[in-house]
C-alpha cells in the first residue's frame, strides 16, 4: 500500500493537540514522580491509532466523510465542523457556502407588495427610537441581497431569492434587530451597504464579499474610537422550510445558526461566544438554533471577519422559504437573549471595574 503524508495534514492533526497535555506527558515519561496520575486523556492505544490514521492519510475515523473526501470533487465544501448540533442537525444537512455569480444578483424579482402593505401601515405609527450615543454593537450583512421566496413575485426557485431591496432581504433583518437593541438600551451602527453594488463597482465576484465586508468593519471600528465591541454579520441559509422553520408554543419561527471560523489564533473565544448564545436561546426556545458550525478556508471563507474581536458573530436566519412573520418572530427573540447576555457581561464589567 502507498501512502503519502501531506504537510497540510501533519498541521491539522498537530494543531488538535493540547501543548500544555503533551509537555505533561513527555515529563511523565521521563519522571516517574509524574505518574500518580494515572488516567491521562491524551494518549491511549486509540487516540495514539487514531493520529496514525489520520497522519498517513487525512483520514478521521469518526468521520466518514474524510474516506471520500481526496477522491470525490467538492466534497471538500461540505467538510463543515458541527460544534453543537440543534435538534436535527447531522452530517447529511449541514450548511454550505455556495455564493452565486455577481451577474445573477442583477436578476432580481420584483418585490410582492402586497405582503407589505399591513406591515408598513403599522411601522408609519412608530415613533422613532433613540439610539445610545455610545455605539458597541456593529451589525452588517456581507451578502446583502439574501432574500426570501415568500416576499418576491412568482419566486419559487431557491436561486430567485435575490433582492437588493432591504424591506425583503437581510438588510430588513439587521434594522430590525438594530431597533430591539436600542429599546434595549444598546447602541447600535447598522451598516446598509448595498453588496451587490459595492462588487459591481469594484468589478469583484460575489466570492470576495467578505473582503470588501472587511473593509466595512475597519472603517466602522475607526470611527466610533473602538468603542464596538460586538459584530453581527446578518445572513439567510440556502435550506427549505422543512429545516429551517420551528413551531414553538403554536408560533412559528425561522431556525438559525452560529458559523464561526476558525482560521485565525482567537477563534475559540468566538466559539465560546457562539455556543453562550446557542445555550440561551434552546434554553427559552428549544429548538430554535440549528446549532454551531466550524468552518475553515477549505469550507468558506474560514475568517468571516471574526478576527476583529472576540465577541465576532455570523448568524444565518431562516431559509429560503421562511416568511415576514416568522423571520421576525426569530430576530425579536434573538434580540431579547443578546440584549440579556449583553447586560449580564456588561453590568457585571462595572461591578467588577473592568474597562
Amino acid at each position: 500500500m502507498n501512502i503519502t503524508i501531506d504537510s497540510r495534514s501533519i498541521q491539522r492533526t498537530i494543531g488538535e493537540v493540547n501543548t500544555e497535555q503533551l509537555f505533561v506527558h513527555i515529563l511523565k515519561s521521563e519522571n516517574h514522580y509524574f505518574y500518580p496520575n494515572q488516567n491521562d486523556p491524551l494518549f491511549t492505544t486509540s487516540t495514539i491509532s487514531e493520529l496514525a490514521i489520520r497522519l498517513a492519510t487525512s483520514i478521521k475515523p469518526t468521520d466518514a466523510r474524510t474516506f471520500l473526501g481526496n477522491e470525490l470533487p467538492g466534497l471538500r465544501l461540505y467538510d463543515t465542523e458541527i460544534a453543537v448540533a440543534g435538534e436535527g442537525t447531522n452530517l447529511s444537512n449541514i450548511p454550505y457556502e455556495s455564493p452565486p455569480p455577481t451577474d445573477v444578483l442583477f436578476n432580481e424579482r420584483k418585490v410582492a407588495e402586497e405582503k407589505l402593505k399591513e406591515r408598513q401601515t403599522s411601522d408609519e405609527d412608530q415613533q422613532p427610537i433613540a439610539n445610545p450615543e455610545e455605539k458597541t454593537v456593529f451589525i452588517y450583512q456581507s451578502h446583502s441581497w439574501e432574500s426570501f421566496l415568500p416576499l418576491l413575485q412568482g419566486a419559487k426557485n431557491p436561486n430567485d431569492a435575490l433582492s437588493s431591496d432591504e424591506r425583503v432581504n437581510v438588510v430588513g433583518l439587521g434594522e430590525r434587530l438594530a431597533q430591539n437593541l436600542m429599546k434595549n438600551g444598546i447602541g447600535v451602527a447598522h451598516d446598509k451597504t448595498n453588496m451587490t453594488q459595492a462588487l459591481h463597482k469594484k468589478g469583484w465576484n460575489t466570492t470576495e464579499a467578505y473582503t470588501l465586508s472587511g473593509t466595512i468593519v475597519d472603517t466602522a471600528v475607526a470611527s466610533n474610537n473602538k468603542q464596538l465591541n460586538y459584530f453581527i454579520d446578518l445572513h439567510r441559509d440556502s435550506a427549505r422550510k422543512n429545516l429551517t422553520t420551528k413551531t414553538i408554543n403554536g408560533k412559528n419561527y425561522a431556525r438559525l445558526y452560529f458559523v464561526v471560523g476558525k482560521e485565525h489564533k482567537n477563534y475559540l473565544e468566538n466559539l465560546d461566544f457562539a455556543k453562550k448564545l446557542h445555550q440561551e436561546l434552546e434554553k427559552h426556545y428549544p429548538g430554535i438554533s440549528r446549532g454551531v458550525f466550524l468552518k475553515s478556508k477549505s469550507e468558506g471563507n474560514g475568517v468571516y471577519n471574526q478576527d476583529v474581536s472576540n465577541k465576532a458573530m455570523l448568524i444565518e436566519i431562516g431559509g429560503v422559504d421562511n416568511n415576514l412573520d416568522e423571520l421576525e418572530n426569530t430576530v425579536d427573540v434573538f434580540s431579547s437573549v443578546f440584549a440579556d447576555y449583553y447586560w449580564a457581561e456588561n453590568d457585571s464589567k462595572e461591578v467588577n471595574g473592568d474597562e
